[in-house]
This record gives C-alpha cells, sequence and structure tokens, in this order.
C-alpha cells in the first residue's frame, strides 16, 4: 500500500534531519535546495513512482528518475536510502573518502537508484530523452522523470534538449523545475535574469503545469497525478515547481546563504528542534 499523507510528511521530517546532519558531519554540501525539494521527492518515490524491487540500470518495466542539479545529493540519498535502495546506516558516509555517496553522484561507486553522474549541471535531461526514446523502442510505457535547478537553466544544453524532446514527440517524460528563485551567488534575477520559464518552455511546444506550492505534499501529490495524465499526448510535460529553499529551517529559509553551506552545532541543534521526527535517525 502507498503511504497515506501523514506517513509523507512524518517521512519528509525524517529526510530533513537525514540532510541536516549529514551536511552537518562534514561542514560540506548543499542543505538549501535539498530541503526545498524534500517534500516533491518524497511523494515522487514513495507514491508516485512505479518501481521495482531491487535495482538496475536498464530500468526496465519501471518508471525512472534523473536528478539533473546533482548537488542536492542529500535528499537524493536520504530518500534513496528510504526508500529501501540501500541501508540508511550508509548515510553516515556522505562525502567521506571512499563513499559511494560523493558531494555530487555518479555511477562508478555502484550507488544503487543513481543512474547519472550529475556534477556538472544542465546535462539531466539530454540523458532522460535518451532513456524515455529508449522506452519507446523497447514497447515500455513506463514515464522517465527529472528535476532541474531553476538557475540550472542558465546552461545553454538544457534548451536543445528541451527543443529536441518536443520536436521528436518525446511524450513519455516529466521534468521538473525547482523554482526557487535562487542560485548560489544570489536570487536568478541578479545572476541571470531568465524571464517568464513557463512562456519559454510553452514557446518550445510543452505541456506546462504549476504547482504553486511545491512544499505542499497534497498539492504535489494533485501536481504529479495531472503531469501523468498528461503523458502520451505528443508532447512532453514541464512542471514547475514553486518550493522555498531551506524549507523546514526557518533561518535557512528566503535567503541563497544556505545554498551550500553546513550549520555549525548551535545552528544544527536548533534546525533538529524545529523537526522532530517519530522515525529512527542514521
Amino acid at each position: 500500500m502507498k503511504p497515506n499523507t501523514q506517513q509523507l510528511s512524518d517521512l519528509t521530517i525524517q529526510v530533513r534531519r537525514d540532510i541536516l546532519r549529514m551536511v552537518h558531519a562534514v561542514n560540506s554540501g548543499h542543505p538549501g535546495g535539498s530541503l526545498g525539494c524534500t517534500e516533491f521527492l518524497v511523494t515522487l518515490y514513495q507514491n508516485i513512482m512505479d518501481r521495482k524491487e531491487g535495482f538496475d540500470m536498464n530500468g526496465i518495466g519501471e518508471d525512472l528518475f534523473f536528478l539533473s542539479n546533482g548537488h542536492i545529493s542529500p535528499v537524493f540519498y536520504s530518500v534513496l536510502a528510504r526508500s529501501g535502495y540501500f541501508p540508511v546506516s550508509e548515510l553516515a558516509t556522505f562525502r567521506l573518502l571512499d563513499s559511494r555517496l560523493q558531494g555530487h553522484p555518479t555511477t562508478h561507486e555502484g550507488l544503487p537508484g543513481v543512474r547519472i553522474a550529475s556534477g556538472s549541471l544542465g546535462q539531466g535531461l539530454s540523458v532522460a530523452l535518451g532513456a524515455a526514446q529508449a522506452k519507446k523502442l523497447n514497447g515500455d510505457n513506463h514515464i522517465v522523470y527529472t528535476l532541474h535547478g531553476d538557475g540550472e537553466l542558465q546552461e545553454g544544453q538544457n534548451w536543445e534538449a528541451i527543443m529536441y524532446a518536443s520536436a521528436k514527440k518525446v511524450d513519455n517524460i516529466i521534468a521538473t523545475i525547482d523554482l526557487n528563485g535562487k542560485q548560489i551567488d544570489g536570487t536568478t534575477d541578479e545572476v541571470l535574469p531568465m524571464g517568464s520559464i513557463r512562456a519559454k518552455f510553452e514557446a518550445f511546444d510543452w505541456d506546462v503545469l504549476e504547482i504553486k506550492e511545491g512544499n505542499s505534499i497534497d498539492a504535489i501529490l494533485a501536481g504529479l497525478t495531472d503531469a501523468k495524465s498528461r503523458t502520451e499526448k505528443g508532447k512532453p510535460v514541464c512542471i514547475l515547481l514553486h518550493t522555498e529553499m531551506g524549507n523546514g529551517v526557518d533561518f535557512m529559509m528566503h535567503t541563497h546563504a544556505w545554498h551550500g553551506k553546513a550549520p555549525n552545532n548551535d545552528q544544527l541543534a536548533n534546525a533538529l528542534a524545529q523537526n522532530i521526527s517519530t522515525l529512527a535517525d542514521y
């Protein structure tokens, strides 16, 4: 049975705790975007995606997910572990030497759940489109999901892929853009204004929907269900997910300062006190 909204909320809090503790332990990592996407990834893996037991790179007969903005690896690793891909205890090795949980996900460590190396931004959609077209060729009617940062869209390769997807009618892909309006050096408008991202995707002939409350599990469930219903209609599907960077930790929200900064001991204690979980820490 799929978890209900309360169970998803409980797991979201636990994933937040994982993110904070992982980044604090090594004084390194990207908590801001990770916290902002926690509700989305928990809901996607626990409720929406059609997943098989175990893991293989071919991914035949199941939905696939590709993380393009790989610096938010803390949330990705936590959700993978708590979805059964590898032991939760391995989260304690985050960013350590010889760990499979490096700062940006890679494939050569053989970490279950990781399908591409995503240290360099802007490449995830290109890879995902290849996987989506492979599913078409194999008669596999499952969906390929991707996640991208809004600042990441400043990379030009994205737009080649966005153009290709609609031109080739790759309609078994759902690309989600994390619209938090922030990146490492400031707001996206300060660094490089991109105008209306919705208008741009629509100009490239994508089917676009928005999740205005991107940190609400109910809104995410409704939005992802809507997106799924739009696949196989001749157009690729884009979700604009409006989130708050650092969500769930008051002093990390409404600023880009925590894009890539670890909390100190007192800040960690404060953040964890805001996220009391009934589940077990690793």
